[in-house]
């Protein structure tokens, strides 16, 4: 255990949960934060809420490997401890939970997540395992950590959405909290991938939620296809950036909507290749 002026951090999970269990005796509630490290402001917007309704702040810091489907993406994926505590002190935290692979995964889990249709589409399709990954460790989380709340950034809408699939499925006592996207002053989405992009790159990235932007309006007066089709033809159109997917769906079962009345909670998801590397950005918008 290290130990800052005010916070703690764990890389054993025994050590974690016997100082949870102590101050439990005491009545305190416990929020957690799932985060693969690499912080920014949106992941401290999600602690500083965290903070803010619970009397006790735990924040993960775990490359999951379980979840990377790319090797080379596992690999490049940033990572910067130290830095992360001293946002996180800063920002309130408690406790700071930061195991090695073999903590968290001491022998193969081989348990299989799969909540058809949320967690098949979109990122499901596009990247097998992702989501069974994701719940891998989640829910290891969440009996380690026994959190009343847990706070995720919508940037990953559709992860907020298999999560609590699995939290309903296991009967799990928690609450999932969502919290807004932060965005740098150009609109790009808050994403640890975004220390990955070039100069170049990062000039080019703002595009995607401008260009998501303009679809809302341009919605207004034309179909959910040729919505579609005009925010992936004006992407594609710019140099550097390519769209993988683009998916007009219903915000709650994520399934893809033919008109704008099919749903009450429309939402665009999106996923775009920036860059020559390339870096692989997600961004969503909200049409209803």
């Amino acid at each position: 255990m290290i130990c800052y002026l005010s916070m703690k951090v764990f890389q054993k999970n025994a050590e974690l949960q016997n100082e949870l269990f102590e101050l439990r005796k005491k009545g305190v509630s416990v929020g957690l934060v799932p985060t693969m490290g690499a912080l920014h402001e949106g992941h401290a917007s999600l602690v500083k809420r965290c903070v803010e309704e619970n009397d006790v702040t735990v924040v993960s810091v775990f490359v999951n490997p379980t979840q990377f489907n790319d090797k080379n993406d596992l690999k490049n994926y940033p990572r910067d401890l130290k830095k992360d505590c001293e946002l996180l002190e800063k920002v309130g935290a408690d406790f700071v939970f930061a195991p090695s692979v073999e903590e968290m995964y001491p022998t193969p889990d081989k348990r299989q997540f799969e909540y058809p249709p949320v967690s098949t589409v979109m990122e499901g399709a596009h990247r097998p395992g992702h989501f069974n990954g994701v719940c891998q460790v989640v829910s290891r989380l969440f009996y380690i950590v026994r959190p009343g709340k847990a706070y995720f950034g919508e940037k990953d809408w559709q992860q907020i959405a298999v999560v609590k699939c699995m939290v309903k499925a296991l009967s799990l006592p928690v609450e999932i909290v969502e919290c807004p996207i932060v965005r740098d002053d150009d609109g790009l989405a808050k994403s640890s991938r975004n220390t990955l992009l070039a100069p170049d790159e990062r000039a080019i990235a703002p595009n995607i939620y401008k260009t998501l932007v303009m679809g809302v309006k341009y919605a207004k007066k034309h179909s959910v296809e040729e919505t579609h089709d005009k925010v992936v033809e004006t992407i594609n159109a710019i140099d550097g950036l390519d769209v993988e997917y683009f998916a007009i769906v219903d915000g709650n079962t994520l399934q893809e909507v033919k008109n704008w009345d099919d749903s009450e909670r429309v939402v665009g998801c999106i996923t775009v290749y920036c860059g020559k590397t390339p870096i692989r950005l997600i961004d969503h918008i909200k049409f209803s």
